[in-house]
């Protein structure tokens, strides 16, 4: 979905690098992706969902106004058609080229997953790969019906390194890593990626989505 949506430089950041445009351009090529987050619709074992996948080798996976937006529109999309719902987190957090337009993504976001969540009764899994910290962490991240961590994955909202230098503390070596947060209470499941889809499915079945060939497939 909305492959075609592309980034401009809406506050024409200055950089003493590359300009914030060509900067795009060269992830574009290097990645083969438009943007750092790619939104669609398919089948998890015959199961029909909407899903966003990340990808941190596009700019850190930071969030922008079009990540912003085609993660909205999944979840208005998946609203609309009665889908639950898989985004697949790895972020640096807002994108920093956008400036406040970056992290106005994050109010965007939740409102939209508040309407599909609490209006719709529709059921969204969030996956927390490694690493997701910043403005994702603070809204979708956190907002799943059910939040599923990767292994050993890096969580957090500011990065060891910001938090050392403004605090001046040193901040304990594995207290931002998935297996600590746990059992803290961060996340409901910790599932290495080759269980995921089967762990998945199962959550499906279990929050009344069933595989379209079978004849309980009606969607309550």
């Amino acid at each position: 979905m909305d492959e075609d949506m592309v980034s401009l430089d809406p506050i024409e950041f200055h950089s003493e690098e590359e300009p914030y445009k060509d900067r795009i351009d060269s992830y574009q090529r290097k990645t083969g992706l438009t943007e750092a987050v790619q939104t669609g619709i398919g089948q998890l074992n015959g199961i029909p969902v909407a899903i966003g996948v990340m990808d941190f080798q596009f700019m850190g996976g930071s969030m922008g106004s079009v990540v912003g937006e085609k993660i909205t529109r999944l979840i208005e999309h998946a609203a609309n058609q009665n889908l639950p719902l898989i985004i697949v987190c790895a972020s640096g957090g807002a994108r920093m080229q956008e400036g406040s337009l970056s992290l106005m993504q994050m109010a965007k976001i939740s409102s939209a997953l508040y309407d599909y969540q609490l209006n719709k009764k529709l059921f969204y899994v969030s996956i927390l790969t490694s690493p997701t910290t910043g403005g994702v962490t603070a809204s979708f991240g956190m907002l799943g019906d059910i939040i599923i961590a990767e292994p050993n994955a890096y969580i957090a909202f500011a990065g060891k390194r910001v938090i050392e230098q403004t605090l001046n503390k040193t901040v304990p070596e594995g207290s931002q890593a998935a297996e600590y947060l746990f059992q803290k209470g961060l996340f409901d499941l910790i599932v290495p990626r080759n269980l995921l889809k089967s762990v998945l499915s199962e959550l499906f079945k279990l929050h009344a989505f069933f595989p379209l060939n079978q004849k309980s497939s009606k969607i309550k």
